[in-house]
């Protein structure tokens, strides 16, 4: 109920007003059945943009660190998150990694929309990331077609960091569903599933025009870190006067 007060009333409406987005290709989401969305994910906005868009409800598996945040701040997020039906997914491991299929795999059993960002993180430089394999694992082991998406301009509106997003043009582009049917029944095959995700990567890319990067996300936002202590301790600022 409080996903589609959000969605109809309270938010959906205010964003649609706010950045006025170009849709493209909505006729290639399925209008019953399961199905995964797979997106990039430049913005934090992007949580909000394309469940306002679809005609359906859209089931994302949300960063646990939403629903774990301190003070006022933190339980306000969780509640919204929790609300609009959205999953925890811890990203600590290869059991939290299990457990996050296990949840995505329940929700297309439940013939609804599953939405997931295969990059498993926001883009800190707008370009895009390599894919990690669980989108690959959930269409094959749920026999499910993937619609690749790509988010245009939210990076610009809202990068990492801002927490008021500017007016700025976005375009939220849907291309056609990608049927993974001849796999069936591989999904223990790492070969297979890298061929399947890089797959749905190069649909994102295509649609998105964005630069790849050959590297996980994580891995480079970790270099870029460390990167900059280096710099921050080798230069530290003058304590001012």
């Amino acid at each position: 109920m409080f996903y589609h007060l959000l969605k109809h009333v309270l938010l959906g409406p205010l964003l649609r007003l706010f950045f006025r987005p170009r849709i493209e290709g909505l006729e290639h989401v399925p209008r019953s059945g399961p199905a995964i969305v797979a997106g990039n994910h430049l913005s934090f906005s992007d949580h909000f943009l394309m469940p306002a868009v679809l005609r359906r409800r859209i089931t994302f598996l949300a960063k646990a660190e939403y629903f774990t945040g301190p003070g006022l701040k933190g339980r306000l997020t969780a509640a919204f998150f929790r609300s609009a039906g959205q999953i925890p997914v811890d990203r600590s491991g290869k059991e939290a990694g299990r457990a996050a299929i296990r949840e995505g795999l329940g929700v297309l059993r439940r013939g609804e929309l599953l939405g997931i960002y295969p990059e498993g993180t926001r883009s800190h430089d707008g370009r895009l990331y390599k894919g990690k394999v669980g989108v690959a694992v959930m269409a094959l082991d749920a026999g499910v077609p993937v619609v690749p998406c790509a988010m245009i301009g939210t990076f610009e509106a809202q990068p990492p960091g801002r927490a008021v997003p500017r007016i700025h043009p976005v375009v939220i582009r849907f291309g056609e569903p990608l049927d993974f049917s001849r796999y069936a029944g591989m999904e223990g095959e790492k070969a297979v599933l890298r061929a399947v995700t890089d797959e749905i990567m190069y649909a994102i890319l295509s649609l998105s025009g964005q630069e790849y990067v050959d590297r996980y996300a994580a891995d480079a936002k970790a270099e870029q870190s460390a990167a900059q202590a280096g710099r921050d301790r080798r230069f530290p600022r003058a304590p001012l006067t």
